[in-house]
């Protein structure tokens, strides 16, 4: 499991590598490597997924430069962030605390 400390000792661009499928979903949606250092720096961890592959990952909700609230999605080694997606949630989702799924049991 993943803790949120971890990924900031390491949050800085030339530490973050962006798969290409997270390049694109950036473009797309107007969010930059500063958006995603700002929300690892200013955000929680709100669900884990240890089974992706080739690394577990998790989903951080933080916020952007310009205090706009957003998920990443990232896995971690010793020294690398890898970023998978980011992208602003929305309410149709998420509950308004943007943590909680909406339809989801807990």
């Amino acid at each position: 499991m993943y803790k949120i400390e971890d990924f900031r000792k390491i949050n800085k661009s030339e530490n973050i590598i962006i798969s290409l499928h997270g390049q694109l979903r950036l473009y797309e949606r107007n969010i930059t490597v500063d958006d995603v250092i700002h929300t690892i720096d200013s955000g929680e961890i709100i669900e884990q997924y240890p089974k992706d592959f080739p690394f577990s990952s998790c989903l951080i909700l933080g916020l952007s430069v310009n205090n706009v609230y957003i998920h990443v999605v990232v896995s971690m080694n010793n020294d690398k962030i890898y970023l998978i997606t980011a992208y602003i949630p929305n309410q149709n989702n998420w509950e308004k605390d943007l943590k909680t799924r909406k339809g989801a049991t807990k």
